[in-house]
């Protein structure tokens, strides 16, 4: 049998002036990824999908968004704001195209899941020329009801419309619907915009089909997967529901979580098998955590590789560009970023590494940094197998330090140091008997006493 194609048209033009932000509504994160990314993440891909996204003008962010997650995807204009039929047809192009589905989404439903999406276009395949989701509210107040009998939509009826009978009903429409990909053109250019605010209404679509004959069918979710983030509030309980789900993928999929509740996630993390981690670890987008490792309490992880049986923290700072190899070992007040630490090595504490390469099993004694910028420029540390840097030494970049090579406390290396050499540089310390008493003296001649 031959697989069904699909068109998704994803509007995105909502202004989002209730968010109180600069950045464009679709674009606010949750879980470390845009409204838009997860909206796109859920829609159809691979052979057969096409992805159709309409923005307003001037919303360039959007744009840019849109071809960094899906290339594939073409962008469309609705240059004045006359209803969701309308914005559906500035995509008018990628619909004459004549995929066997249509699906009209919105780019503010982060919840939403692939899983619906599949729902709706099995009642398509199934003979319906029009399939909308609807979701049962528990104050359906201000929401169109779903009017159905028999099995089949009759018709949408926005709030202010519907009788004191319908607007008792608690099935809602969620916007979402599927078209006939070879039906839909006919369907839509059919709306009308005699209503008071003279626009176009997609919900009118289910008069028409009605009128046409065809099959209209509903398909069920939840009110919690279809919500619209519309404020800052609705996007922070968006973020929770986000949570709750990452952390129950996670806990079934075998972490081991002390106190899920405390622990945020970013929608892409990935985890091998056995992993722990301790309460009060955020975990932000890019991140790997291979078998065996264990993140310990109040680190904060973004872009970052953790191989197997490697430990994290307490109060480790991992930036983007950090891998650790296997049995790695960063400790507490740790900070990386763009550093690859082979297998074995250990920063046990109060040490910043950056720009760096540190080769298997070396020692980085604690408060050692890695002095990588100079005001102007980022340079690079090397590190060998095997080396030891002692405690409280800077490493100024651009350096390198040899395999099994050591580097004495308190030391400032600028230069490079071989392998197996030991390499101190401090500067001479001279004692003066009896300064201490000398300079107290000094310092509270003439001064009054402290009470």
């Amino acid at each position: 049998m031959t697989a069904r194609t699909s068109l998704t048209i994803v509007l995105a033009a909502g202004e989002g002036t209730r968010m109180r932000s600069s950045i464009p509504k679709v674009l606010h994160p949750v879980a470390g990824q845009s409204m838009l990314a997860h909206v796109l993440g859920a829609s159809p891909s691979g052979a057969g999908a096409a992805l159709a996204v309409v923005i307003g003008p001037d919303h360039q962010p959007v744009a840019a968004e849109i071809r960094r997650l899906r290339p594939d995807a073409t962008t469309f204009i609705q240059r004045e704001r006359l209803g969701t039929a309308h914005a559906v047809l500035a995509a008018r192009e990628a619909i004459i195209g004549g995929a066997d589905d249509l699906l009209v989404v919105f780019g503010d439903t982060p919840l939403i899941s692939a899983a619906t999406f599949e729902r709706l276009r099995a009642a398509l395949k199934n003979g319906a020329a029009l399939a909308v989701l609807g979701f049962r509210a528990a104050d359906p107040t201000g929401y169109g009801r779903l009017l159905v009998e028999g099995g089949e939509l009759r018709a949408i009826r926005e709030h202010a419309d519907a009788s004191p009978a319908e607007r008792a009903i608690t099935l809602c429409n969620a916007g979402v619907m599927a078209f006939d990909g070879h039906r839909a053109l006919q369907i839509i250019e059919k709306i009308g915009n005699s209503n008071s605010k003279a626009e176009y209404y997609l919900v009118d679509a289910v008069a028409i089909v009605r009128e046409l004959g065809w099959e209209t069918a509903v398909i069920e979710t939840s009110g919690e997967e279809v919500r619209g983030i519309n404020t800052k509030a609705q996007l922070a309980e968006a973020e929770q529901i986000m949570q709750a789900r990452l952390r129950t993928a996670a806990l079934e999929a075998g972490v081991t979580m002390i106190a899920p509740e405390t622990i945020y996630l970013a929608a892409d993390t990935t985890f091998g098998n056995d992993v722990t981690i301790e309460p009060f670890v955020v975990i932000g987008p890019g991140v790997s955590i291979s078998d065996g490792a264990v993140i310990h309490s109040f680190s904060h992880i973004v872009q970052s590789s953790i191989g197997r049986n490697a430990s994290v923290g307490p109060y480790a700072r991992l930036r983007p560009g950090t891998l650790l190899g296997d049995g790695a070992k960063i400790g507490n007040f740790v900070e990386t970023k763009a550093a690859v630490l082979e297998a074995g090595v250990k920063v046990n504490h109060l040490s910043y590494i950056g720009d760096a390469h540190i080769g298997a099993n070396t020692n980085i004694g604690a408060g050692s940094i890695t002095c990588n910028y100079d005001g102007f420029s980022k340079h690079r540390t090397t590190i060998g197998v095997g080396a030891f840097i002692g405690t409280n030494s800077s490493l100024v970049a651009p350096v390198k330090i040899g395999n099994a090579a050591y580097v004495g406390s308190g030391s400032v290396i600028t230069r490079d140091v071989p392998d197996n050499a030991l390499a101190v540089e401090r500067g001479q310390q001279t004692n003066r008997e009896g300064g201490a008493a000398r300079y107290r003296e000094m310092k509270t001649r003439g001064e009054p006493k402290q009470g």
